[in-house]
């Protein structure tokens, strides 16, 4: 059932690479390594890749420069990996558009648990977009200016597409269904990953990465909102 999905390793520790590479083919994924950036974004012009493992640390071109490139065209989901001493590289790299990130050393589990979870919810958004039927009765969500439809997986903002991942999607799907009411960042964690959360950094990245592409001043967001101490929400009748 993996065999469809093709997963690129960039890792500049062949230990490390090949190790992954090894986990991932015992699922039945498809796999391509690279040493650094700019072999990575090399294979992406070459080849149809579904999720990205990317290490921040790396000579030539690191994780975080290939990924404010990779996602000047691509959506699908990035995984990166750090070190514990890397914290602010961690922050940096979900700034710039990665998905998640795993912390060296990891269990491989730990990484085979989070790939599964990406490539899950990135099938439901392929699906979903790539569906060219239009469904009898779609379920879109608005809040002033800002339309989100579920069905089609599109977000415009007065009538201009704006381009999320997957992740940023989910998000903002959750709190715009819930006009006015307050989620914690615990709680969008567990219910957009799946999982208990356990350090929710990674959410108050997305939202921000949210906010830069759906409100005009971030800095003074219309729709996305921060209630201090408590979470996020979206304004009702923004």
């Amino acid at each position: 059932m993996n065999q469809k999905y093709r997963i690129l390793i960039v890792e500049d520790d062949a230990q490390i690479r090949d190790g992954i590479e090894i986990y991932l083919k015992s699922q039945g994924y498809d796999t391509r390594k690279a040493e650094n950036g700019i072999e990575g974004l090399e294979i992406l012009g070459k080849e149809e890749i579904h999720l990205a493992i990317v290490d921040v640390m790396m000579p030539q071109m690191d994780g975080i420069h290939m990924v404010v490139e990779l996602r000047k065209h691509y959506d699908f989901p990035v995984i990166m990996l750090s070190a514990k001493t890397e914290e602010v590289d961690k922050i940096m790299g979900l700034n710039m558009g990665a998905d998640d990130y795993v912390t060296k050393p990891f269990q491989p589990l730990e990484l085979l648990a989070r790939v599964h979870s990406h490539l899950r919810r990135y099938e439901r958004f392929l699906n979903l977009a790539g569906n060219g039927q239009k469904p009898n009765s779609e379920k879109v969500y608005v809040c002033g200016g800002l339309e989100v439809n579920e069905d089609t997986v599109q977000v415009t903002v007065d009538g201009e597409p704006v381009k999320l991942t997957p992740i940023e999607f989910k998000i903002l799907l959750l709190l715009i269904r819930h006009p006015g009411r307050v989620f914690s960042a615990d709680e969008i964690y567990e219910r957009v990953w799946n999982e208990r959360a356990i350090n929710t950094d990674t959410v108050m990245v997305h939202v921000r990465r949210i906010r830069e592409k759906i409100e005009y001043n971030p800095k003074e967001p219309k729709y996305l909102k921060v209630v201090w101490g408590v979470g996020y929400k979206i304004e009702k009748n923004s």
